[in-house]
């Protein structure tokens, strides 16, 4: 059966007044232990495993943000490089291609002038047949 029932409301304040007692109770024993000297070592220990951690974090951050700046650094070492040999590449193929074509202007030049000299050795030979058969 259930007993709540059957109880008065005189044992009903008291039963509530000792719930709120021994809640009190609890909360003072509670306090205590958190103010008793080994809780308070205890959070300074937590608090000092705290800070190294803390410290070790840092150090590993600083380490890796360290590498990374290196890593960046050689990285734009190397587009310099890059950069720089690809600009002598693109000199180099345009000195290759003016002498290419001097040496062609050159031929050509070369070449007009045989045929101009072909074409005026034609024309004295006309001239000098011209005045033989006179």
């Amino acid at each position: 059966m259930n007993r709540s029932k059957n109880t008065s409301f005189a044992d009903r304040l008291n039963a509530a007044a000792e719930a709120k007692k021994a809640q009190l109770e609890r909360a003072a024993r509670a306090r205590s232990e958190a103010e008793s000297p080994a809780a308070v070592e205890r959070r300074k220990a937590q608090e000092v495993v705290r800070a190294a951690r803390d410290a070790r974090i840092a150090e590993r951050r600083a380490t890796k943000l360290a590498i990374e700046a290196r890593q960046a650094a050689a990285l734009a070492a190397a587009q310099v490089a890059e950069a720089a040999a690809r600009e002598a590449a693109l000199k180099a193929e345009q000195e290759v291609r003016d002498a290419e074509f001097a040496e062609r202007t050159a031929r050509e030049a070369a070449l007009e002038a045989e045929r101009q000299a072909a074409r005026d050795a034609r024309y004295a030979a006309r001239k000098a047949r011209k005045r033989k058969g006179r």
